[in-house]
């Protein structure tokens, strides 16, 4: 059988999990979230009473939570909730409404409760409008847990695509042969994706060729300046003996009667330049 005061007396003088001490001043608070007002005492011991009420938020939406002696035998329908309204006189009407034969102390309680939980939640949206730094707490374990986590999963993520890659190798080559059934599918798509890749990289080097002047006819252009220069050279060298041959006669020097030695024009066959030719007379010692 269901009694109050038997309930009190074991949760006062004995244990109770909800009971919070403070010795400095000396006063009992509960830790029940059905607890109307927070105090550790027989009105407000939510576990004692077997007619209780309170106020609770959630996410914004207060609810009225009662409690009867005639749904005390299943505790799981034992608490009735009630959801109120947005409208601050409408809630009160409510709670008037839901608990008009309750006891007075009981009403007011809860309706006080209500009014403090409509304070709680304007101050709350009041600061969330406003704008400024934020505190954030940082767990440090937790954060260096995470931090390991991250470098084990990046060292198996490298080790894993390295495995893939020389797998994929070796398929390319025919290592395996059919020994291993693999999808097929799924292969050639890597391979297909792998050969657009290289298009794009061929196509990447197209667009960075650079266009320069061809160099073959300027190399062609300077070796017929260079055989030009070469049979100009050889033409004064031959008009040099030439004078100097006509010279040696004139004076009527012995090494005049030697015909001039033929040199080999060191012109190709195939130069254009203009030909000099020479005609040289020789006179006998004895006709003069």
């Amino acid at each position: 059988m269901h009694n109050d005061e038997t309930l009190w007396h074991c949760l006062n003088h004995d244990y109770c999990s909800f009971k919070v001490k403070i010795k400095t001043p000396k006063q009992n608070f509960c830790r029940n979230q059905y607890n109307v007002t927070g105090l550790c005492n027989k009105v407000s011991c939510p576990l004692a009473n077997s007619q209780y009420a309170t106020i609770l938020e959630e996410e914004g939406v207060s609810f009225l939570y009662m409690k009867t002696v005639e749904r005390a035998h299943t505790p799981k329908y034992m608490w009735e909730r009630v959801k109120l309204s947005r409208n601050y006189l409408q809630a009160l009407e409510q709670i008037s409404k839901h608990m008009e034969y309750w006891p007075d102390h009981m009403i007011n309680r809860c309706k006080q409760r209500l009014t403090k939980i409509r304070q709680m939640l304007i101050r709350m949206r009041k600061l969330s409008m406003k704008e400024g730094p934020r505190l954030v707490p940082i767990k440090k374990k937790t954060e260096r847990r995470e931090q390991t986590r991250e470098l084990k999963a990046e060292t198996a993520a490298k080790v894993d695509l390295a495995i893939e890659k020389e797998l994929l190798e070796r398929l390319k080559q025919g290592t395996y042969g059919d020994i291993y059934n693999f999808p097929q599918k799924q292969f050639d798509n890597i391979l297909n994706q792998e050969g657009e890749a290289q298009e794009e990289s061929e196509e990447e080097d197209e667009d960075e060729t650079e266009f320069i002047e061809d160099m073959g006819d300027s190399d062609d252009f300077s070796e017929e300046e260079d055989e030009a220069e070469v049979e100009k050279l050889g033409e004064m060298e031959e008009l040099d003996e030439a004078v100097r041959d006509m010279e040696d006669i004139g004076s009527g020097r012995p090494g005049a009667l030697r015909p001039p030695s033929k040199k080999r024009r060191a012109s190709s066959s195939r130069s254009s330049g203009p030909r000099v030719e020479l005609e040289y007379e020789e006179e006998m010692e004895g006709g003069r």
